[in-house]
């Protein structure tokens, strides 16, 4: 069947992937002028099943109460008179329980680890080639108080066989040699071993060319207008370039889903999340991280992409704003003075932004809708990169017709009350 996505991000992409390698005809829409040239531009770097971890969590009320008066807090809420917005962060409170947590995180841990295993089974089906390691993620932590409070992550990590070491700081240390210079900073560390890294650009945009020879049509530059129904099936996309027609389509916009979901009825609550990131060349190998390094207290990870240093993170609540804000880069350039602080010059870095689509309990929203024809891939969050493959391959899955390798409970539109038509009608008929 011919299949549209609406979307060249990362999700998009490996969506058309592994739909083309099913034997479908495929054709991906997207506004910007290249593949990955959004919120997959310049990303953290992190391919982490193991720290897939709710924003939604115990605690998180008060923390974000006494954020507020931190310069270089991890969250940033600018007031502003925004319903969604103001819905979205209730959704969110309410989800900040024990139970809710371990619910949330054990959905994000079975997508993130499935698309881990896809990923590795494509780099090497392909051979792709994206600055990428396979050495871990050391989380460090500053104070006691955080060490102690990991115990709940462990216990989820153990119910999925996810790997990991507990660390004291030496053992930090030996992971991270650079982290040497600034022990005295932190106190321990959670290692998860199974993690790996990779620029999220490189990947996508040389995946895009491998599905393009593979008879993907991708057509970049193209604004997308609205979806059109009739009844309960999908009859085609209003563009700049005209009404593209096929027999299923896929919505795989990031923040942007909910602006042609809800003409449909559909109510999807992904809200853009900023976040930051800056990139600075590696002129000390020594003295920079080795793989990834997540600072637990600002909330920002550090990672290696080849001769570079990508330093990401914040949550900023403004909207669709892509101001790049001095504050926030101060920000992410205190983190990296403060446990590397001679990688590489700071004074040469690259700042950029990009709105994370995030669901209210931070899980994303995938599979089918009340609609026989529409399917969603999309509120993947701080882990876009992370559940991109494993998230494309079953999408496809879903789409053809068959069982996906993973359990859906959870991951689709009916948890927000979503309906969802029966698999009799999710046919190209």
């Amino acid at each position: 069947m011919k299949v549209v996505i609406l979307g060249s991000g990362v999700i998009g992409v490996t969506t058309a992937w592994f739909l083309a390698q099913d034997g479908h005809q495929v054709e991906v829409i997207d506004r910007q002028d290249a593949p990955a040239m959004e919120t997959s531009f310049a990303n953290a770097g992190e391919i982490s099943p193991g720290y897939a971890t709710p924003w939604a969590a115990p605690g998180i009320p008060m923390k974000a109460f006494k954020w507020m008066f931190e310069r270089h807090a991890p969250l940033v809420l600018h007031a502003r008179f925004d319903p969604s917005m103001w819905s979205w962060m209730w959704q969110m409170l309410r989800n900040c329980n024990a139970e809710r947590y371990e619910i949330n995180k054990g959905r994000m841990v079975r997508v993130a680890e499935y698309s881990r295993d896809v990923l590795k089974q494509l780099r090497a089906d392909i051979g792709l080639e994206y600055d990428h390691r396979t050495l871990g993620t050391l989380e460090v932590f500053r104070t006691q108080k955080a060490v102690d409070g990991v115990a709940k992550d462990m216990a989820v990590l153990d119910s999925y066989g996810v790997p990991y070491e507990v660390l004291d700081r030496d053992g930090c240390v030996r992971y991270e040699p650079a982290l040497a210079r600034v022990k005295e900073k932190i106190v321990g560390g959670l290692r998860l071993p199974g993690d790996e890294t990779g620029d999220c650009f490189k990947f996508t945009q040389t995946l895009a060319k491998h599905a393009a020879a593979a008879g993907v049509v991708f057509r970049q530059g193209v604004k997308i207008a609205a979806i059109e129904s009739n009844g309960d099936r999908i009859t085609g996309v209003r563009t700049t370039d005209g009404l593209v027609t096929g027999d299923a389509y896929v919505v795989a916009l990031g923040s942007y889903s909910p602006f042609l979901l809800k003409p449909l009825g559909i109510h999807v609550p992904v809200f853009p999340v900023k976040g930051y990131s800056i990139t600075v060349p590696v002129t000390n190998p020594d003295a920079a991280p080795v793989s990834t390094v997540m600072d637990e207290a600002h909330k920002v990870a550090l990672t290696r992409l080849g001769d570079r240093i990508r330093v990401a993170g914040m949550a900023e609540l403004a909207g669709f704003d892509l101001e790049l804000r001095q504050r926030r880069r101060e920000t992410v350039e205190h983190v990296l003075r403060d446990l590397f602080p001679d990688g590489g010059p700071i004074e040469q870095s690259e700042f950029w932004c990009g709105l994370r689509p995030m669901t209210p309990d931070s899980v994303p929203v995938m599979g089918p809708t009340k609609f026989g024809n529409l399917f969603l891939n999309t509120g993947h969050g701080t882990l876009g990169w992370t559940m991109a493959c494993g998230s494309g391959r079953v999408l496809s899955d879903v789409i053809g017709g068959k069982t996906p390798a993973i359990d859906m409970e959870g991951l689709t539109v009916a948890r927000f009350g979503g309906t969802i038509a029966p698999a009799s009608r999710r046919s190209a008929a």
